[in-house]
């Protein structure tokens, strides 16, 4: 083992599986791949101090083996909850130590590490719970998806309203034709409730010697650290993070994605308040055209327009709006405009009701999920991990659909950071890439607001970043590229 490199071994691994396919599941027992419905999944945790640690309490009747976390201080309950299970600061070690005898791996770091630990554990033929958002890119989304289909384990992102049964009645209400055909959609969250907007701090802090500061950043740029990244406030931070969008959409646009069977967008663009190389910026609006689908029994899909809107700003109260009314249920909502009625929802697709007044008779055909947000989403993971892959019942996230949902969203991230390029941006969305941006356009990037008062008046100059081409910009906000020492698998032909 060491001489060889631990990819290599991962690979090699893949082909000597292969080779037992033939055999079924049912007969070769739990340590080949199968656990029976009555038998216990051995469950490792990476990522445990904060959300994380939420989700392995909705999975205590399993065996938690393991846990893993760069910052043992943040995450000392949970190693104290779970003194039982081993402890790591690096996933890999964890991988290659208990590897074998781990069926299923619960993924909550920070939103740049999420798809290289959820893509290493796949690859080994573990069944993956990874908090949202999915992936930090469109590529890892992409590279998920696939991966999730060639190993065919059981997968699930943690947007616990998925498995809701508000996110079942739209759909149910939108595929019967209930409000009829829907052309626009407005969406907005209350987020961010962490600092954005923020300069890239001038100095440099004293790293805790109960964080590995190396670890944290893992694929990403090595910066200097200082304590206003972490904790928790990572998400504001385009390294780590995706900010109010990438955290808060998963929740809130799942029924908008799934209602309206949607896939790539064709056309975006976004705008904010001041736009940052380093932070995301307070507040943002993304606007993202879908293409017609195909016609439903009830009701045609034709294209569609889906508006964004976070920090503070929100859509326009539509007609008929009961006054006093407030539009954001439990941190956002959602309004479905269409040509019958208007849906609307609050977060996590909670409380649908019709502005009209009526109440929707549809057909169930949507699957419920007992008590979805309090346990019953982590217990479906659990409950698909212990079925045979062949009559396996997807999750209400499965990556099949989660993946090519989070490529939406982090396209609104896109759309934000490309927006110096003043215009729609075009988006050929099967072979991930813009198709309207020149190999000689550039942008600048400001890396500092210079506003100043000078005897009286307002200065507005800004510390801006030399140009920078805009096509590898792009291409590199797509597909990241990696710090040395940190690989994805390939992606699955």
């Amino acid at each position: 083992m060491s001489n060889i490199s631990r990819r290599s071994f991962l690979q090699k691994g893949t082909v000597a599986a292969a080779a037992l396919t033939i055999v079924p599941n049912s007969i070769l027992g739990k340590s080949h791949g199968h656990t029976a419905p009555t038998d216990k999944l051995n469950i490792a945790g990476v990522g445990i101090g904060g959300r994380g640690a939420g989700v392995l309490r909705n999975m205590e009747g399993e065996n938690l083996v393991a846990m893993c976390d760069v910052d043992w201080k943040y995450a000392k309950k949970t190693f104290d909850r779970y003194s039982q299970a081993k402890k790591y600061w690096d996933y890999r070690k964890m991988f290659d130590e208990m590897g074998s005898s781990i069926d299923a791996v619960m993924v909550a770091t920070a939103d740049h590490t999420h798809a290289i630990i959820a893509s290493d554990a796949i690859s080994m033929g573990k069944h993956v719970y990874c908090e949202k958002p999915l992936t930090h890119s469109v590529y890892e989304s992409r590279l998920l998806t696939k991966l999730a289909d060639k190993y065919q384990v059981a997968t699930q992102m943690g947007n616990q309203g998925s498995s809701a049964e508000g996110v079942d009645l739209i759909c149910e209400w939108i595929w019967n034709g209930e409000i009829g055909e829907v052309t626009k959609v407005e969406a907005f969250t209350d987020r961010p409730i962490w600092p954005q907007g923020l300069m890239t701090p001038e100095k440099a802090d004293k790293i805790p010697s109960t964080l590995n500061w190396d670890l944290f950043t893992g694929p990403a740029e090595l910066k200097p650290y200082n304590n206003i990244y972490h904790p928790w406030n990572w998400r504001g931070w385009w390294s780590y993070g995706t900010g109010a969008l990438g955290d808060m959409a998963c929740h809130i646009l799942h029924p908008v994605f799934k209602g309206l069977k949607l896939g790539y967008p064709t056309r975006v663009q976004g705008s904010s308040t001041l736009l940052l190389r380093d932070c995301a910026p307070s507040a943002q609006h993304v606007q993202l055209i879908f293409p017609a689908r195909d016609n439903m029994p009830k009701v045609a899909l034709p294209e569609v327009e889906v508006h964004w809107y976070d920090g503070g700003l929100r859509p326009p109260m539509p007609v008929g709006f009961p006054a006093g009314r407030n539009m954001n249920d439990e941190g956002g909502g959602v309004i479905f405009h269409g040509t019958k009625d208007t849906l609307m929802c609050g977060c996590y697709g909670v409380r649908p009701w019709l502005l009209s007044g009526r109440v929707p008779n549809a057909p169930k055909v949507c699957r419920r999920v007992p008590d979805a947000t309090s346990g019953g989403h982590e217990k479906d993971f659990i409950r698909a991990a212990k079925e045979n892959a062949a009559s396996r019942v997807k999750t209400k996230s499965d990556f099949s659909e989660a993946g090519p949902f989070n490529e939406m969203v982090v396209m609104g991230v896109l759309a934000v950071r490309l927006q110096e390029l003043n215009k729609e941006l075009l988006w050929d969305g099967p072979n991930m890439r813009f198709t309207n941006i020149g190999d000689d356009e550039t942008i600048e990037i400001v890396i500092r607001d210079g506003f100043k008062i000078k005897d009286g008046h307002p200065t507005f100059a800004k510390d801006k970043t030399d140009p920078i081409n805009a096509k590898q910009f792009a291409e590199e906000l797509i597909k990241h590229n990696y710090r040395a020492g940190w690989n994805l698998v390939d992606m699955p032909k």
